[in-house]
C-alpha cells in the first residue's frame, strides 16, 4: 500500500484515486491529466517499481540521492520501496506504468530510461484497459513483450545527484531557488564556512561531480523542466544567469548533442 502524507484543500492528490496495489498483474499502466490534481505528489513510496513518462509537460522527481526530470523519449524508474515526491508543471499529463517486484530485471536505482517509440505506445495502449478488468490472452502477451522490452533500454544520465549532507543540500536548495546565483566554489566555501579545498572534495564525494559540472547538470535539469513547460529559449537562459541565449544552447548541446528547439521537437 502507498503511504503518503499532506494534502491539498483544493484538488485531490492522483492517489486518491489510482493504487498499484489495487491489481495483481505483472504491470498496470495509467494516463494522468494533472490539471486535475495537485501539482505535488507528496513524499511516498509503494512495492511497485515506477516508470513515469511525460506525455506533455514536464515531472520533477526527488529522491533522496538524486533530483530527475523526464524528458522527451525518456522516463523516470524509480524502483519498488524508495521513497520519492513528484512536482508536475500546471500543463502536465503523464502516463505511470508500475511493475511488480521479480516481474522484469529491471535497475536496482532510480534512474532515467530511454523510451522507444514502440514501448511508448504499448504502455499506452496497456493504459486504455481498465485496472480491474482480467488480462485477456493477447493483452498478457503484450505485457510480457513490454516488460522485455522495458529490460532492454539504455540509461541516460539526465539527473542532478543530491546529498542529505547540510551543506551540500544548503547549496542545492540556494541554488535551485536561484539558479543565476553565479557564486564561485570559493564563494560557497566561505557562504558554507567551509576551506575552498574541503568543498571541493565534500561535493565530489557526495555527488560525484566537481562543482562545475555539478552546476551545468543542474542547470540542464532546470532548463529540460523550463523549456518543457512551454518556457522560451530565451527566458530560460535568462533566468539561468546565461549571458546570452547563444551561450545557453552551446551548453544545452554540449550536453544533449542538439538545441533545445530540435531536441523538444523530436
Amino acid at each position: 500500500m502507498i503511504s503518503k502524507s499532506g494534502q491539498s484543500a483544493k484538488l485531490r492528490s492522483c492517489y486518491d484515486d489510482i493504487d498499484p496495489d489495487w491489481s495483481d498483474r505483472p504491470a498496470v499502466a495509467l494516463r494522468l491529466d494533472f490539471s486535475d490534481y495537485e501539482a505535488e505528489v507528496p513524499r511516498h513510496q509503494h512495492k511497485e517499481g515506477q516508470l513515469i513518462l511525460a506525455l506533455h509537460g514536464a515531472v520533477t522527481c526527488r529522491t533522496e540521492n538524486g533530483i530527475w526530470i523526464v524528458p522527451p523519449d525518456c522516463g523516470i524508474w524509480i524502483p519498488g520501496g524508495v521513497p520519492h515526491s513528484n512536482q508536475v508543471t500546471s500543463n502536465a499529463r503523464l502516463s505511470y506504468l508500475f511493475v511488480q517486484p521479480e516481474a522484469a530485471k529491471l535497475p536496482a536505482r532510480c534512474c532515467t530510461l530511454s523510451v522507444s517509440p514502440m514501448l511508448r505506445e504499448m504502455i499506452l495502449r496497456l493504459a486504455d484497459v481498465p485496472v480491474n478488468s482480467a488480462l485477456d490472452d493477447h493483452i498478457g502477451r503484450m505485457v510480457r513483450v513490454l516488460l522485455d522490452e522495458l529490460a532492454q533500454m539504455p540509461i541516460q544520465g539526465l539527473d542532478l545527484p543530491a546529498s542529505s549532507h547540510p551543506k551540500i543540500a544548503a547549496i542545492t536548495a540556494a541554488l535551485m531557488a536561484d539558479p543565476s546565483d553565479r557564486r564561485t566554489l570559493v564563494d560557497w566555501a566561505a557562504h558554507v564556512a567551509m576551506s575552498e579545498r574541503s568543498l571541493k572534495r565534500l561535493m565530489i564525494q557526495e555527488t560525484g561531480l566537481t562543482f562545475g559540472r555539478w552546476r551545468r547538470q543542474l542547470h540542464l535539469v532546470i532548463a529540460l523542466r523550463e523549456l518543457a513547460s512551454g518556457a522560451s529559449v530565451q527566458r530560460v537562459s535568462s533566468d539561468l544567469g546565461y549571458e546570452s541565449a547563444t551561450a545557453f544552447i552551446v551548453m544545452f548541446k554540449k550536453a544533449l548533442g542538439t538545441t533545445p528547439t530540435r531536441y523538444f521537437a523530436s
